[in-house]
């Protein structure tokens, strides 16, 4: 009889509507937070995979279409397929590129001190926040020879005459990849420094009475456990980043660019949504990137797990 009872009280304190009444301040507390995240990210989720089974324009009800944009858009959709290619070779390049030189560049940065360390910060992280970025991209890209790219060239007799780099195919890509690993030193990199300064020193001694020898042996088995949260944050920052490549192709090679060289999914995104106003076939394509987005991210999350062993 007493087995039966505990048992029933064990399962009793398990369930979720005990555990909320028990933690109801704390639930009230996080109440804003869940509600606006409910609202704002994981409704217009559930709405966009929805309406990408609809014919929607934004003036007629949605028709039910079943899979025909998802069928268009992969075997019809040329643009999305050269958009595709060129989001992957963003995400595969610049994303752990850009993920180990915030890392990397974060572990110099804290072994400085006051108001040097704070000064590099300043000077890595300004160019993610700089209003101005494409401005001087566009001063540099110039195609003619007051441009500054093409006039060190020129000087330099490495050219005989200007190019138009963001008119001449071949070039447009390499070039927006370039951009957007100077951009990369944003969030990530902030919170790898954050992350570095909240690790307890004396987990460095330990680890040295353990047998680790050096900074590199630290890093592995200290290090880079100590700061696993900041290590995924940091990754998925990268991700979001990299896949989400938009305004810089916009800013600097237009759209479209020439050819759709510099054409990603999210700009396609935007020409279906915010110029043709073809609402299911914009949500098919942000459907996929999503997808995209959550299965990269979960392989990460596997790769992080193993840090350290």
């Amino acid at each position: 009889m007493k087995e039966g009872e505990a048992l029933a009280n064990a399962k009793k304190q398990a369930s979720l509507g005990y555990q909320i009444k028990k933690n109801k301040a704390s639930y009230l507390m996080m109440a804003p937070y869940f509600i606006l995240f409910f609202l704002f990210t994981v409704l217009p989720v559930v709405m966009s995979i929805v309406l990408s089974f609809t014919d929607f324009n934004m003036l007629e009800f949605p028709k039910f279409v079943g899979w025909r944009n998802y069928v268009k858009l992969f075997l019809e959709d040329n643009i999305f397929t050269i958009a595709l290619k060129n989001t992957l070779l963003f995400a595969v390049i610049t994303g752990p590129i850009s993920y180990m030189l915030c890392l990397l560049f974060a572990w110099i940065i804290n072994e400085f001190h006051g108001f040097l360390r704070a000064l590099l910060t300043l000077i890595f992280y300004a160019p993610s926040i700089c209003g101005n970025a494409y401005l001087v991209w566009n001063l540099i890209l110039t195609g003619d020879r007051y441009g500054y790219l093409n006039g060190i060239l020129l000087k330099l007799g490495i050219i005989n005459e200007p190019i138009l780099w963001m008119q001449t195919e071949k070039y447009v890509l390499p070039v927006l990849i370039v951009v957007q690993l100077w951009l990369s030193l944003g969030t990530g990199f902030l919170s790898f420094i954050a992350g570095l300064q909240t690790i307890d020193k004396s987990m460095y001694e330990a680890a040295a009475i353990d047998g680790v020898k050096n900074r590199w042996q630290e890093l592995w088995y200290v290090t880079l456990p100590a700061m696993k949260p900041q290590l995924m944050f940091g990754a998925v920052m990268q991700i979001t980043q990299s896949f989400a490549v938009a305004d810089i192709s916009i800013n600097l090679a237009g759209n479209p660019s020439v050819n759709y060289a510099g054409a990603t999914v999210v700009t396609h995104l935007l020409d279906y949504g915010s110029t043709r106003f073809e609402m299911g076939y914009a949500s098919a394509i942000a459907t996929i990137l999503f997808l995209l987005m959550v299965g990269t991210n979960k392989l990460v999350q596997k790769i992080l797990g193993r840090v350290g062993e």
